[in-house]
């Protein structure tokens, strides 16, 4: 394995690269109108195209089509990666092309990722995730990606580009996002607090604590650590096990759980009955989320320059949520919400369902990602993979690369001010005539684009000289 860069701090780090956007803007200007066949119509990819291998559902992909993993959440914010550099360096080791951090409310750590990425010839995609409401579903009782709670919809955005420095719009909009969730966090641990002194566990764990915890552990600065319920059920994990001894922890933790716990010397087992037990609705210390309606979800997405992005949840719960049910009635739910990408987690499904919906999607010309989230502690492979470890299939590998090669070209040409996927509404790039010949331009786009950050020279860390960007990449029909 590759040695790992050092983590920076602070003003060191930022001094030293800045501009997570810094290298994008310093790649080469590439005008896909340039290609003689963006003037053909691009294969159709239909159904039954997409069908023709599904006698083998899931089947091992062969290596035909690169790699990629577009959603991870990278430190601080709770994951399974030590640092930013290890999970690059993953990645990196696995032949990714692309890495993806989709992370919750603060982007400081994409400057890292960005340097960390660059070194190592991993093209980034700088993402969020955005915990949003659909008022109308909820009160029909109609769960769509969130298996506890109806009206919950997890919204991404991918490509973002305007997060340094951010538009007023996205600066009210995530602003109003940070203080809600501090607000429920600090009378979230209030109440985990008052729980373990009533059964004798004297705590000192505070919002500033874990807090400065993290920012200890990740080489962060504190102002850009924001608190999960996972951070809290860790805290608490740790604090417990620094005061209870081995001998004591079953029944100490029987009383606080109210039930058995199965693995009380197991840091992450406890941690999860914490949340499950403790933190869930209904529980004594769950304090309700404050989130913000979809429509304000999606348009800061938009404000932050990205492409609205549905994960897909489907088999991951059981039942199949209602809104993901029918993949014909959730292509017909996304388009109409103007979501014209989705993503799967495929270890979350079997590898006959991965095949179906994206099948469905990709038919229906909405763009397919597919990453791993690592957001617990469990350091599962980094190459996306069905329930069971099982390969996705190499159809499906193809629709991931295409994916991912579409919006690294929505977030080159956002970075340049021009253009990408969508655009600052939300609507297709209307340079096209089909849905199909837009995805196909955008994809080989996409791929130079990854190309030429890949630097197959060897040099990967040389800067590159910057271009004139006020020639802008255009999207040209015959």
């Amino acid at each position: 394995m590759r040695k790992r860069p050092q983590a920076t701090t602070g003003r060191a780090r930022r001094a030293a690269f800045p501009d997570p956007l810094a290298p994008l803007r310093g790649l080469p200007e590439l005008f896909f109108e340039s290609l003689p066949e963006v003037l053909a119509p691009p294969a159709v990819v239909t159904q039954d195209a997409l069908g023709q291998d599904a006698a083998v559902p899931g089947g091992p992909a062969a290596d035909t089509h690169p790699r990629v993993n577009t959603h991870v959440h990278l430190p601080p914010n709770f994951s399974a990666f030590e640092a930013v550099e290890q999970a690059v360096d993953l990645a990196a080791d696995a032949g990714l092309r692309v890495l993806g951090g989709s992370n919750y409310y603060d982007f400081d750590v994409y400057a890292r990722f960005a340097q960390a990425a660059r070194a190592e010839g991993v093209f980034p995609l700088f993402g969020v995730e955005i915990i949003s409401l659909v008022a109308e579903l909820k009160t029909a009782g109609v769960k769509l990606n969130d298996p506890d709670n109806p009206g919950r919809m997890y919204l991404c955005g991918k490509g973002i580009t305007r997060f340094a420095p951010m538009s007023s719009e996205a600066q009210r909009l995530m602003q109003r996002i940070r203080d809600a969730d501090r607000a429920r966090i600090n009378v979230m641990i209030e109440r985990m607090t008052s729980l373990m002194q009533n059964n004798g566990i004297g705590t000192a764990v505070t919002a500033a604590s874990v807090q400065s915890m993290l920012a200890r552990r990740y080489a962060v600065p504190a102002s850009t650590v924001y608190l999960q319920e996972r951070h809290v059920a860790q805290a608490f994990q740790e604090e417990l096990f620094a005061r209870v001894g081995s001998g004591d922890r079953v029944g100490m933790l029987r009383r606080v759980l109210g039930v058995e716990c199965t693995a009380p010397d197991d840091p992450v087992t406890v941690q999860n009955q914490i949340r499950s037990n403790l933190m869930k609705a209904g529980k004594p210390a769950y304090v309700e989320e404050s989130v913000l309606d979809a429509d304000m979800a999606y348009a800061l997405v938009l404000a932050l320059g990205g492409v609205p992005c549905y994960p897909i949840l489907a088999d991951g719960a059981s039942p199949v949520c209602q809104f993901e049910e029918s993949v014909d009635d959730l292509v017909e739910a996304l388009t109409a919400r103007g979501i014209w990408c989705a993503e799967i987690i495929p270890s979350r499904n079997a590898a006959t369902t991965v095949d179906r919906y994206a099948t469905a999607l990709r038919g229906a010309g909405i763009i397919v990602l597919g990453g791993t989230e690592h957001n617990t502690l469990e350091l599962a492979p980094i190459t996306p993979e069905c329930n069971g470890h099982v390969p996705v299939s190499e159809r499906v590998a193809e629709l991931l690369w295409e994916g991912a090669c579409v919006v690294a070209a929505h977030q080159y040409l956002s970075a340049r001010g021009q253009t990408g996927y969508v655009d600052a509404l939300g609507s297709l790039n209307p340079g096209f005539t089909t849905r199909d010949r837009r995805i196909g331009a955008l994809a080989r786009l996409g791929s130079m684009v990854i190309e030429a950050f890949h630097r197959p020279d060897g040099d990967r860390s040389a800067a590159v000289a910057p271009t004139n960007t006020t020639r802008a990449a255009r999207t040209t029909q015959p």
